[in-house]
């Protein structure tokens, strides 16, 4: 199956073969060739991206060190069947089922980083408290990083169930207390590029697409009791929503 192909920006910043690794990665996960199929040979390629076999090469390279596709001698480059490891993460817009969906995943339990700090955000509609603990970690799904979470927690709730908010999801945690009510919760999305240090950590190539989601929760007082910063890779996560009629 062959796909159109569009051809690298010149004016780009970035390496042609890598403008043109990201476009045939992109189609492979669209389904363009399917596993076992040939891509078309490096040649035609290099005619089609307007660019020298040179180029093309260093750019089935990247998608061979992706594990995505493999030489064969005398026959071309082929796709490789990647078993389906990864679980689409469906953001819902209830609590409830957030908590849910978040049942059967774990942190990391070893921080990237942590300590008392205050979260770089001015009072909006809501009072900020006197002091958060925050903390930057990986949550894991199916053995896999599935996203970055920096997260600012009011210290006393927090110092309150330390133990809890270190050993699973947050979000449960907060909850579950009793003495905290919470008034309300709202999130943000926004489709944005993986920088170094996200790429790196997420194990993604620099500049592939991820979600930033910022979620906000507050308690009767109107104080800002929690607020995290999530980036998710973009092949775990899918975003659906009713369209009112």
């Amino acid at each position: 199956m062959t796909g159109s192909i569009t051809g690298p920006d010149r004016a780009q910043p970035l390496p042609l073969y890598y403008q043109i690794y990201e476009t045939l990665r992109a189609q492979l996960a669209d389904g363009v060739w399917a596993a076992g199929e040939f891509l078309p040979p490096i040649p035609q390629l290099a005619a089609r991206f307007s660019v020298s076999i040179v180029t093309i090469r260093q750019a089935l390279e990247l998608l061979r060190a992706d594990g995505l596709v493999m030489s064969e001698r005398g026959r071309g480059t082929s796709v490789v069947e990647v078993p389906a490891t990864t679980k689409p993460l469906y953001l819902e817009s209830t609590v409830s089922e957030l908590i849910r969906l978040y049942s059967e995943d774990l942190p990391e339990l070893e921080p990237l980083d942590e300590g008392v700090s205050m979260p770089a955000l001015s009072e909006a509609d809501f009072t900020l408290c006197r002091s958060y603990f925050f903390m930057k970690r990986a949550h894991i799904r199916d053995g896999m990083r599935y996203c970055l979470i920096t997260l600012h927690i009011r210290e006393d709730l927090f110092r309150r169930n330390e133990d809890d908010f270190r050993k699973r999801l947050a979000l449960p945690v907060l909850f579950e207390d009793g003495d905290v009510k919470i008034s309300r919760a709202w999130q943000t999305l926004q489709i944005e590029k993986a920088d170094h240090s996200v790429a790196t950590l997420l194990k993604i190539p620099p500049g592939d697409p991820v979600a930033r989601v910022k979620r906000y929760i507050t308690d009767s007082a109107n104080e800002l009791i929690y607020c995290a910063e999530v980036h998710y890779r973009h092949d775990c996560i899918q975003y659906s929503m009713e369209l009112k009629i």
